[in-house]
């Protein structure tokens, strides 16, 4: 996203191209960030995941909290490096939501340039499950740990819808620069305030399908997670504009 009126993290202006003409980076640069980032995002989620049950096998709790810590840092310095590239998406909900506020003026990802960036997310989303599979020893295979229960997806709804008021809101407010550390420390919280220890990427669902271990999601759970974070992308768009009618007047897209 371009503006604060779209895009929750993109890239500030490049120096090149004529004098006060920005100029983003190429797309195929773009697409690379956003699948390098997704896909760490999930090494990070599932690696981490799978060394916390290892180190604390007996204490679920302490298994939770190795695993959020973990994601909360990871995610803050994922935005932090890749934010000026690509604008640091890595969700599709996040991507919809830039193409959504900016398509009136163009401030966001165009529809084709927002398709690629979808499907680079979901195949670096699913590497970064089998590269953490195969960091540590675990062989591939399909998760068995069903979620689609009722608290799960009111939980997706509610984390999703969060993520997008926090970003939306800083952007919306001036503060883009909060962003990196606010997301990642919004998404620790998640884990611990959402029965579903908030997914709210559904890159990031469809990639944790790959993994049987601690961070994983069966198949059979993922649409009803997919349908609960679209729902709540939409939700926290209609807060975010309620709250925040207007970009601030000095907002800035820089994360």
């Amino acid at each position: 996203m371009t503006s604060p009126e779209a895009s929750a993290l993109d890239a500030p202006p490049v120096p090149e191209g004529p004098p006060g003409v920005p100029v983003r980076p190429a797309l195929w640069r773009r697409a690379v960030a956003e699948a390098l980032g997704t896909g760490l995002l999930v090494a990070i989620v599932v690696g981490s995941g799978i060394a916390a049950r290892s180190l604390s096998p007996d204490d679920v709790g302490l298994q939770l909290l190795e695993n959020s810590l973990a994601t909360t840092l990871g995610l803050a310095v994922l935005i932090a490096v890749l934010g000026p590239v690509s604008g640091a998406h890595l969700n599709p909900v996040v991507t919809a939501v830039d193409w959504f506020t900016g398509r009136w003026d163009g401030s966001g990802v165009r529809a084709a340039e927002g398709g690629l960036y979808i499907a680079v997310q979901i195949a670096g989303a699913i590497g970064g499950a089998l590269l953490a599979n195969a960091m540590f020893g675990i062989p591939a295979g399909l998760s068995t740990s069903e979620r689609a229960t009722g608290p799960h997806l009111l939980a997706e709804v509610v984390a999703t819808a969060g993520l997008v008021l926090v970003i939306l809101g800083l952007l919306r407010s001036g503060r883009a620069a909060w962003i990196p550390a606010s997301v990642g420390a919004y998404i620790g919280a998640a884990y611990w305030f959402t029965s579903s220890t908030s997914f709210a990427n559904p890159a990031v669902t469809l990639g944790r399908v790959f993994s049987d271990t601690f961070a994983g999601i069966a198949p059979q759970s993922v649409l009803p997670f997919l349908a609960a974070q679209v729902v709540g992308g939409m939700l926290g768009v209609l807060i975010a504009t309620t709250l925040y009618p207007r970009a601030g007047a000095g907002a800035t897209n820089r994360p």
